[in-house]
């Protein structure tokens, strides 16, 4: 046989092998997925956001304002961590202050709002609210 040949049979063994070990790793992975029209949960971050930053006049506390959108689980409540610094870019090493506000009763569907109050803001100086984390428990 000339090696040309060889080199045809070297190829199909090799493409075959691949098939076997390849093929019911692709299967699983497929399998595993989850069913036609089934999503990934999304993170609970991606539900909830600032809408508003501003200052109260009275206390020098700033306030964000917080909402949260349903989640097809069905309803539940929302743990948010907000965040509130001098810029939207985060100091290196820093420490920016926290709240947490608790959104409860939020169905599909439904826009649900909360308010965290952080610290006294210094004078003359514009906050920055964002969300650093959130939690979404499902009501039973």
């Amino acid at each position: 046989m000339s090696a040309l040949k060889w080199q045809g049979w070297l190829v199909g063994l090799v493409t075959l092998a691949g098939l076997l070990v390849f093929a019911p790793l692709g299967l699983y992975v497929w399998a595993s997925g989850g069913g036609a029209g089934e999503a990934a949960p999304r993170a609970a971050a991606e539900d909830v956001r600032v809408t508003g930053c501003r200052i109260d006049p009275a206390s020098r506390r700033v306030v964000a304002a917080v909402t949260a959108a349903g989640r097809p689980q069905g309803p539940g409540a929302y743990v948010v961590t907000v965040e509130f610094r001098e810029s939207a870019d985060p100091v290196p090493g820093g420490r920016a202050a926290q709240a947490l506000v608790k959104i409860p009763g939020v169905a599909l569907g439904a826009t649900e709002y909360g308010e965290a109050v952080g610290p006294v803001w210094p004078i003359a100086t514009v906050p920055w609210c964002g969300v650093a984390d959130a939690e979404f428990s499902p009501e039973p």
